[in-house]
């Protein structure tokens, strides 16, 4: 199945020439134009008042932001590996590919398309009822399982806006996000078998050996097509 493109206006449309660089705050309008933000804000904003209304403070609910902040980077490099990254399969003549997978390749092919850098929100009004429903049955109490829920909307509207700076023109003046920027752009423009996460620069790409010297790696052909597909 192919994925239709969203017709949306590219970046050279949203933030003038291709060669102009964008401002942050101009960024950060361009930015909230786009529903999944709103929809990641609202739940912050639901699980802080649930959080707060629910009480119960104790330890676990600091160790917990900690232990996710730790993790995270592995999920995203899993999630990218495995989801974003899926090779469509024919299963008795039944293909099994996701929306995500489909938005992905979508995304490597155009780059600079606002709406494909975003998790679709039809993923994500599935995924946020699915997590709360997760949360409460993994969690023994009530509090910590809206601390997790909170942490996690967080981290994903961070994830979103860090991944919409990397593909808008506004151009690093950081050494940390430069250093982010740089990883993303080579996994899109030098290999796309390497450099998986976003939010950090290499962390869990280190660890699980995707993070090699860029001018010992070849550029891909593939790296706008993934698997020679054209959706």
């Amino acid at each position: 199945m192919k994925a239709q493109k969203p017709q949306q206006r590219p970046f050279d449309a949203v933030n003038g020439p291709a060669r102009s660089l964008l401002s942050l705050p101009a960024a950060a309008r361009a930015f909230w134009r786009q529903p999944t933000p709103w929809m990641l804000a609202a739940m912050i904003v639901v699980t802080a008042a649930a959080r707060l209304l629910a009480g119960d403070w104790r330890l676990s609910d600091a160790l917990v932001p900690v232990a996710v902040l730790a993790v995270f980077p592995f999920v995203e490099w899993v999630i990218h590996v495995c989801v974003l990254h899926w090779r469509p399969r024919s299963v008795r003549g039944v293909t099994l590919d996701s929306r995500l997978a489909r938005s992905h390749r979508a995304h490597h092919a155009d780059p600079k398309n606002v709406a494909l850098i975003f998790i679709p929100w039809q993923t994500l009004s599935m995924v946020i009822p699915a997590l709360a429903v997760l949360s409460l049955l993994a969690f023994p109490r009530l509090g910590l399982a809206l601390t997790f829920l909170l942490t996690m909307s967080i981290i994903g509207l961070v994830y979103e806006w860090m991944h919409y700076l990397i593909h808008s023109n506004y151009r690093p003046r950081s050494r940390v996000y430069r250093a982010i920027w740089r990883n993303h752009r080579n996994h899109h423009f030098k290999n796309e078998h390497y450099w998986f996460t976003v939010t950090t620069s290499g962390t869990a790409d280190r660890v699980l050996g995707t993070f090699p010297d860029p001018k010992s790696v070849q550029t891909s052909p593939t790296a706008k097509n993934l698997h020679l597909t054209t959706g």
